[in-house]
């Protein structure tokens, strides 16, 4: 005979087990819905609608369009180089990210002297001001700038920042070694939790340290990896600050404009914001299909 089943009380059942850490959690649930799902839900139904700036008091009326706004915003060129650009980016800022994050974190986890000057050190452009630090770089990279100086006959002519072909590439290089300490502060966690048996059986099953670098290091922190991938690609996503400062607001010629500046360019500046909007929510898609892409052959290697 089987036991009747007991059913909990209703607020357990609607509210979990702990219910009061639901209502812990409340504040920071209002945040990421105030903060972050409204406005992307506002942006959708912007992109749907023909959206503008009205006067204060105005009822202006705003009649659905479909897809028209995201038909208009990619016949744009300027708009389709804008993704090609920050494709360019991606290419080159995540995967040097990656490598050299990993590498620095895997050096200074076996510093004994001077540890803490080191990661200071490494984390010091990231908490710096980017007005502070754009300006060292215009002046390394200008025309007469200490770079060309060194490099002489070899300098590129247009110099960096002002040619087409340079400019997306060094502004990576720039992110790249900017937000560099964050992500080495990350690997450095996670190297902690590798255990150290791990590196003493490969050492003795006769591994060098290369051998133990693959075999032991980059397993132990594929969480990290990821963590790395997905923040690396979703800032690079969202450039705007280094552009708007290096080359003036994406030139020369729209060679470093990014989809972000794009939307300020011709949301703001333009008065267009349902077309900016119907670019955001392409960059989105995009960013979660390549967020996707990252988890599906990096994340579930862990399991």
């Amino acid at each position: 005979m089987s036991s009747p089943t007991v059913r909990a009380p209703l607020g357990r059942r609607i509210f979990g087990r702990q219910p009061l850490g639901l209502l812990f959690s409340s504040p920071y649930l209002a945040f990421v819905l105030l903060v972050f799902a409204f406005p992307i839900v506002y942006a959708v139904w912007i992109s749907f609608h023909d959206f503008f700036f009205a006067a204060p008091g105005a009822e202006p009326d705003r009649p659905f369009v479909g897809f028209d706004n995201y038909i208009y915003a990619f016949s744009n060129p300027q708009v389709i180089r804008s993704f090609g650009n920050v494709g360019i980016f991606l290419l080159i800022n995540v995967p040097l990210t990656v490598v050299l994050s990993m590498l620095l974190a895997s050096a200074l986890n076996k510093v004994v002297h001077a540890r803490t000057f080191l990661r200071v050190s490494f984390y010091v452009p990231y908490v710096t001001a980017s007005v502070a630090v754009v300006a060292v770089w215009l002046f390394l990279f200008n025309g007469s700038g200490l770079v060309n100086t060194l490099l002489g006959p070899l300098a590129p002519d247009p110099s960096w920042l002002i040619n087409e072909n340079l400019a997306m590439p060094v502004i990576a290089l720039y992110v790249t070694w900017k937000q560099l300490g964050f992500y080495i502060l990350l690997y450095l966690a996670a190297l902690q939790n590798v255990p150290k048996e791990l590196y003493e059986s490969a050492s003795t099953d006769g591994a060098g340290a290369i051998r133990r670098f693959f075999s032991v290091t980059v397993p132990g922190v594929r969480p990290a990896t990821l963590l790395v991938l997905l923040i690396s690609t979703v800032t690079g996503a969202n450039l705007f600050t280094e552009p708007y400062l290096l080359t003036n607001g994406g030139g020369p010629n729209g060679a470093s404009t990014s989809p972000v500046l794009m939307m300020y360019q011709l949301g703001i500046q333009q008065g267009q914001p349902d077309v900016a909007a119907a670019i955001g929510i392409v960059l989105v898609v995009g960013v979660l299909i390549i967020a996707f892409i990252q988890n599906r052959f990096v994340g579930e290697r862990e399991s």
